[in-house]
């Protein structure tokens, strides 16, 4: 698959290793009541509740959880507000990013993101600098424990599929981001365990960077992923060799 990210499979090492399980749920509850609010608290009718839902099912979140946030987005129990945003910049090297946040304060996040990035000698840009740079796609990862690569590859295709990659320990499985659950389904009816499944940003072209600015743009990468209102950054960021 093209413009697939070193950065991906960092952050997904480094997601594994570090297990911030609280960060996860927080942004998890984040997004379930934003869903809620914005289409109501029934699952069927609401393609979006539902795949949040079942990312936090993804994350082991109690199923008690899961019902609160959801009450809290439609109203049926007190709760903060929470609205959603798109930041983009570019950081060291001139390696583009771009950033989903959820947040009860805008300023707030807005003046954190900016400090980070300057702090790292990038800047942040204005709506559209960056973002087409960027396809928007439905990415399923399974593990490759037990699940024969060409097999799955067939499920896949057959579901409906764009593309599909081996990719170190995992096998990742492209979509259009509308036929992300339907195709996640499908592949699990027929017996394979899915990781996660999650609609995200694939970089169009990579743009590699020397040592001292890929050491800079990593230390970058994981101040603004562990903000408590980042949702997601997405980078195409290749690391120096």
């Amino acid at each position: 698959m093209s413009g697939h990210s070193k950065w991906s499979t960092i952050k997904r090492k480094k997601a594994a290793i570090d297990a911030k399980r609280s960060k996860i749920f927080t942004t998890l509850i984040k997004e379930i009541t934003i869903a809620a609010r914005a289409g109501g608290g029934d699952p069927d009718s609401n393609p979006r509740l539902r795949h949040s839902i079942s990312s936090a099912r993804d994350a082991n979140m109690p199923q008690d959880n899961i019902k609160k946030a959801i009450m809290k987005g439609t109203g049926e129990l007190p709760g903060t507000t929470y609205d959603e945003y798109t930041y983009e910049g570019f950081g060291p090297g001139g390696v583009a990013l771009f950033m989903e946040v959820l947040t009860d304060n805008k300023n707030r996040t807005v003046a954190d993101i900016r400090h980070l990035i300057t702090k790292y000698g990038g800047n942040l840009g204005e709506n559209g600098s960056v973002a087409w740079m960027f396809d928007t796609k439905g990415q399923i990862i399974l593990t490759r424990d037990n699940q024969d690569e060409n097999t799955l590859f067939e499920a896949a295709i057959d579901a409906g599929a764009e593309d599909y990659e081996a990719v170190h320990d995992a096998f990742i499985i492209t979509t259009d981001p509308a036929d992300i659950m339907s195709v996640r389904n499908a592949i699990e009816n027929k017996g394979y365990f899915v990781e996660s499944s999650k609609v995200e940003m694939l970089p169009k072209n990579l743009h590699k960077i020397n040592d001292e600015n890929s050491e800079k743009a990593i230390s970058l990468l994981n101040e603004i992923e562990d903000h408590d209102d980042i949702k997601s950054i997405y980078t195409n960021f290749e690391p120096a060799d």
